[in-house]
């Protein structure tokens, strides 16, 4: 995907309620920039965890070594190992100290967030790193702004039934 003229994502634009940011995410362009490449693809499906209330939410045991990114003000990156293998991407949603994330999981034909990251070389020294300021990963905005449904949460059963049924996995309809 050729990226030209588009708007780089702000600050501000992180700061939303983790149940608007994470469907508007559909379609924006995540860039990832190394020393010898530029890559680009488009966000095609997301997931919202909210707060300490969110059963399914890694921050619903409170503020740990592990969860302190999700504290901070939206637009920076929360990466955790899941099963000693699988890096996750999330980007911090809403005001700093209310914990919301929202879970990357799909990129173009890209399908899983294990995919999602090992396609990217995302690890944990991606963890706090801050969208509207970062060289190496950032967001951009072209204006495309997909149709989409919505489907429960995947991988959440120890949630409960209200938590796992909630229909907070966003999945971006094909471009026509």
């Amino acid at each position: 995907m050729l990226v030209r003229n588009h708007q780089k994502l702000k600050d501000d634009y992180f700061t939303s309620d983790v149940l608007e940011l994470a469907p508007d995410l559909l379609g924006k362009i995540l860039v990832l920039k190394t020393d010898k490449t530029m890559v680009s693809f488009r966000i095609t499906e997301t997931e919202a965890y909210r707060g300490e209330e969110d059963l399914a939410c890694h921050a619903r045991k409170g503020r740990t070594k592990r969860t302190d990114p999700m504290y901070y003000p939206g637009g920076i990156l929360y990466i955790y190992l899941i099963y000693g293998m699988y890096w996750m991407m999330n980007i911090v949603a809403g005001e700093k100290n209310i914990p919301q994330a929202v879970l990357i999981r799909g990129l173009d034909d890209i399908r899983g967030p294990g995919k999602v990251t090992k396609t990217l070389g995302i690890v944990k020294s991606f963890n706090y790193e801050n969208l509207s300021t970062s060289k190496r990963i950032y967001l951009l905005d072209d204006g495309l702004q997909p149709t989409y449904s919505c489907a429960p949460r995947v991988g959440i059963d120890y949630a409960g039934e209200h938590w796992k049924n909630l229909e907070w996995r966003f999945i971006a309809n094909p471009i026509q």
